[in-house]
Parts: structure tokens; C-alpha cells; sequence
């Protein structure tokens, strides 16, 4: 399986994604769109991993390029490509799907709990997953459940954590790619988003310390890949 990542900024990448795709001998390729790199055309690939950044889906007076990237989510989708969002990723695969972006009631970032619903545990995307479990976010706008798409997760903070839409694409307003590198890098270049913690906003002590819990969070990545790929 050809896999291909959209990049928004620098220092956000696939994470473990990329020890998936080594560990199946899955070639994995990239566009920065920060860099002004042009996506390939859907048929250069087979699954499409849209990244986080600290934009916001609505920005494209400041970023351009989000237009032309929602023109490629939606070709890639019509195409039938297997489609993973992340974050921000996840908030424009719903755009793109005819859901929308909001700020969320407060930001959530740190390790927090997500809950599955129900139906998102009787999607095979999710087969095996528990009922609950820690994952890394660090988010502030959150996306709406796009029309025709099963709702898969929420949490405390955050009603729409997951979706599925046609069992081929996927939406996580949460990072289970994230890997100790990947968070310090948030860390030392989203500085702001964490120089007030609170309730929902972990200190980056706090982040660390939770360190023990990015072995799950790899193997439920993994896990999510597989069952995308099949």
C-alpha cells in the first residue's frame, strides 16, 4: 500500500505512523504544504494521512494552500482512498464532508481519557479497542460529525473525538501517532497554547510524566493502520 501524509508545519509528522509503514515495507511519501509542495493526484496513492497543525481549517486567507488541499481530501475521498485526519487533519476531512469547525468549550491538551460510543466499537476500524483509554491531544477548535459519518468517540472535554465515514475514512480530533520526540517538539514550538495551565491544559511536567502510556497509544496507531489498509 502506497501511503501518502499532507504536512502543515515543520515540526508535525506521521509519528509512529512511519514505524507502521517501515515494520509492513508500506513506502510512505509526503507533501509540506508549508514548504508550497503540490500533492500528487489521488491515483499516486492508496491511503492518505492528513496531519495536525496550529492553524485553523478557515485560515486560508493566511494559508492559500488550504483550498487547494480541501480539493485534494475531497478528490482523494471520491476517489476511495483509504483516508486517515488527525487533528487538524481530522477537522478538514469533516469540512470536506460537509460537517464544520468550531472552537471547542476549552482547549484539551495533555493525556486525557477518550470514551468509544457504542457504534464506534462496532466499526472495524476499532475492532479490539477498549472501551476507554488515555490518548495525547492538544487542540483548541473541534470538528463537527460530518453528515453520514458514525460518531466513534468523545471526551470530557470534547463531545466529537472520532468518526467514521464509510468505514474507509477516518477522523481523530486525538494523536495516538504521538511519540516522545513529536511532543517536544509541540512543546518547545506551541509554547503559548501550554504557558497557562489548567484542568484541561497539562503542563508539559505533566506530559512527560504521562510518558509510560505512548507504548499504548503506538500500538492502537498500529492497530487503527491495519484495520484502515484491509
Amino acid at each position: 500500500m502506497r501511503l501518502h501524509a499532507f504536512y502543515h508545519v515543520p515540526f508535525e509528522d506521521v509519528g509512529s505512523i512511519a514505524s507502521f509503514a517501515a515494520e509492513k515495507g508500506h513506502p510512505l511519501t509526503a507533501t509540506g504544504f508549508y514548504a508550497d509542495e503540490t500533492p500528487p493526484p489521488a491515483s499516486d496513492y492508496d491511503m492518505l494521512i492528513v496531519m495536525g497543525g496550529p492553524m485553523s481549517v478557515y485560515d486560508e486567507k493566511e494559508y492559500p494552500w488550504l483550498a487547494g488541499e480541501k480539493k485534494a481530501i475531497e478528490a482523494a475521498i471520491a476517489a476511495g482512498k483509504k483516508v486517515l485526519g488527525i487533528c487538524l487533519g481530522a477537522q478538514l476531512v469533516s469540512v470536506v464532508l460537509g460537517g464544520t469547525v468550531t472552537k471547542n468549550p476549552v482547549p484539551e491538551i495533555g493525556w486525557f481519557k477518550v470514551e468509544m460510543t457504542p457504534e464506534g466499537l462496532a466499526e472495524p476500524v476499532f475492532a479490539g479497542f477498549p472501551q476507554s483509554f488515555y490518548a495525547f491531544h492538544w487542540h483548541g477548535d473541534a470538528f463537527s460529525i460530518p453528515p453520514g459519518a458514525v460518531h466513534a468517540a468523545s471526551s470530557a472535554a470534547c463531545a466529537n473525538q472520532a468518526f467514521v465515514y464509510k468505514q474507509n475514512v477516518v477522523g481523530l480530533q486525538f494523536h495516538l501517532e504521538t511519540q516522545p520526540v513529536n511532543m517536544q517538539k509541540l512543546i518547545k514550538y506551541c509554547a503559548a497554547d501550554v504557558a497557562t495551565p489548567g484542568p484541561t491544559i497539562h503542563h508539559p511536567k505533566q506530559m512527560h510524566a504521562g510518558r509510560e502510556a505512548f507504548k499504548d497509544i503506538k500500538a492502537l496507531m498500529h492497530k487503527v493502520c491495519d484495520a484502515i489498509i484491509v
